[in-house]
């Protein structure tokens, strides 16, 4: 044999057209596999975005328990069902109307204003002793459900909130009221606080582990059920949000709230171990307030989240009761 000669190679029929469809083959193979990814991509997306919205529902859908009693159940105060418009008349909203011990000569009221997930009892504060106190101190009270409370309805932030908020507060003036203090529980004091951009109708307010939903609050919360990344979990909810309950979440003025300098006496209690709003957000509104406003913040080192009259019922109740009388001003008849 000569030196570098190839030996020719005889490849019958069958190999031959192996060696043609190698190509054709890998390229199915890798069409199949594409296809497959793909379709993992697609339901790994739709899983997030459908993980995504069921959170947006359920913040907007939130469990609310039925009613367990009533003011003369309670404690033996005469009181009356009551139903009125939000200020926007956007929802029709029920609540109880109970005068003061001495209901002829009273012209303040309270108004309740509860917070995210509960109704007009608020149980664990619970606002009956709290409504209590204020009928033997000759106030009027009105403690109402926000429209959330109702099957049909979902929470927005206090965007249509502080509109039913606003609603109660001139149902309060109708029945007379000179005065009508609010005063709030969790979000239900953030909605307080957007109530009082878009009215001079509240004379002042207690303002108990407020809530602001921001996106810092939002994601702090939701991070405690879930370790989740904020992205793209924040922006996915803040997508779906509006989708569910028709108002979008950059819609509440957050920053409105904290910036503005209320011409009301604000009095913020929080406790410093509260997990669901941080106590570095009241402080930064009360600091905001102007020094001659007389408004006041109490914060507590070891309580948390609207567990602040649970733990130290005596002192709460002296120190809002004496807020409140030195908001009020003599009027006739008392």
């Amino acid at each position: 044999m000569e030196p570098n000669s190839v030996t020719p190679v005889s490849l019958n029929a069958t190999q031959i057209e192996t060696a043609v469809n190698v190509p054709s083959i890998a390229r199915r193979r890798l069409k199949t596999f594409l296809i497959a990814l793909l379709s993992v991509i697609l339901l790994l997306v739709s899983l997030v975005m459908a993980f995504h919205a069921y959170i947006a529902w359920t913040l907007a859908k939130p469990h609310i328990d039925p009613l367990r009693s009533n003011p003369a159940l309670a404690f033996g105060a005469a009181y009356q069902d009551i139903q009125f418009p939000s200020l926007n008349d956007s929802t029709l909203l029920n609540g109880w109307y109970i005068p003061a011990a001495q209901a002829a000569a009273s012209k303040k009221t309270v108004v309740f204003s509860h917070g995210y997930g509960g109704n007009r009892e608020e149980i664990w504060v619970p606002l009956y002793d709290l409504a209590q106190e204020l009928h033997k101190q000759n106030y009027n009270v009105l403690m109402f459900d926000y429209g959330f409370v109702q099957p049909k309805e979902s929470v927005t932030g206090g965007i249509r909130e502080s509109q039913e908020l606003l609603g109660a507060v001139k149902y309060a003036r109708e029945q007379g009221a000179e005065q009508v203090f609010v005063w709030g529980f969790s979000m239900g004091a953030g909605t307080a606080l957007q109530a009082a951009l878009l009215s001079d109708d509240i004379d002042g307010m207690i303002l108990d582990s407020t809530f602001i939903l921001d996106p810092d609050t939002l994601y702090h919360n939701m991070k405690q059920v879930a370790d989740l990344p904020r992205y793209p979990t924040l922006p996915l909810v803040y997508l779906f949000f509006p989708l569910i309950n028709g108002v979008s979440l950059n819609q509440v003025p957050y920053n409105q709230v904290k910036e503005t300098k209320y011409n009301i006496p604000i009095f913020f209690i929080h406790g410093e171990q509260d997990m669901k709003a941080p106590f570095e957000m009241a402080q930064e509104l009360f600091r905001n307030q102007p020094a001659n406003s007389g408004s006041q913040l109490w914060l507590l080192p070891n309580d948390s989240h609207e567990l602040i009259y649970r733990a130290h019922p005596q002192t709460y109740l002296e120190l809002t009761m004496g807020f409140l009388r030195g908001l009020s001003t003599p009027l006739s008849g008392q």
